[in-house]
């Protein structure tokens, strides 16, 4: 359907599908997904596990360059909950980062994240209202939890109970699905205006 679209999706292990076997992770089902319905779409998985948005920040620029995407999934903030970063830094950071994207024209599925709650309550709420809160200044397609309905349920994750198992993994990827196919309708009106 229509012409071919490359999707970044760019974010930590939660995407890289760490513990998974190939094929298993959130970008690799979402392509057979997409695939199956007739979307013309290559998934770039550029999920590197134990990415906090500072690391993400520093390698966008390249990654960029080597993967010229029409299009992009940011998931990134779960490295920088679970080791108890300044909200006010990595809300700098993922804006830097989709001012790079601004700049390429590449639209954008913004995914948000929820810190653990062994940092504190007070924590938890300022770390969560970072991507709201981005997502609506921007004017993004947002996801509110890249983990919802996964995260915290244990038949869903692996032993670690942080990382999603295969099943887990296909929740996510039946979930993010609808969003999917919205970003690649506005990767595609792009390449028609331009």
């Amino acid at each position: 359907m229509g012409d071919p679209v490359t999707i970044l999706a760019f974010g930590d292990s939660l995407t890289a599908g760490y513990g998974l076997n190939p094929g298993e992770s959130v970008p690799d089902i979402l392509q057979t997904m997409l695939h199956d319905n007739g979307y013309n779409v290559t998934i770039v998985n550029a999920g590197y596990s134990g990415d906090t948005t500072t690391g993400g920040l520093a390698r966008l620029p390249w990654t960029l360059d080597r993967s010229q995407p029409d299009a992009a999934i940011l998931e990134l903030g779960a490295n920088d909950g679970l080791q108890g970063q300044d909200p006010t830094q990595m809300e700098a950071n993922l804006n830097a980062m989709l001012d790079l994207f601004q700049q390429h024209s590449i639209p954008v599925l913004f995914t948000g994240m929820q810190a653990m709650p062994n940092l504190g309550e007070a924590y938890a709420q300022e770390f969560a209202a970072v991507f709201p809160r981005i997502a609506e200044q921007r004017d993004l397609l947002f996801y509110p939890f890249f983990l919802e309905g996964v995260g915290g349920i244990p038949a869903l994750n692996q032993g670690d109970g942080i990382h999603p198992n295969a099943e887990g993994a296909r929740l996510i990827a039946k979930n993010l699905y609808p969003y999917v196919v919205q970003l690649i309708e506005k990767a595609q009106r792009l390449q028609e205006a331009g």
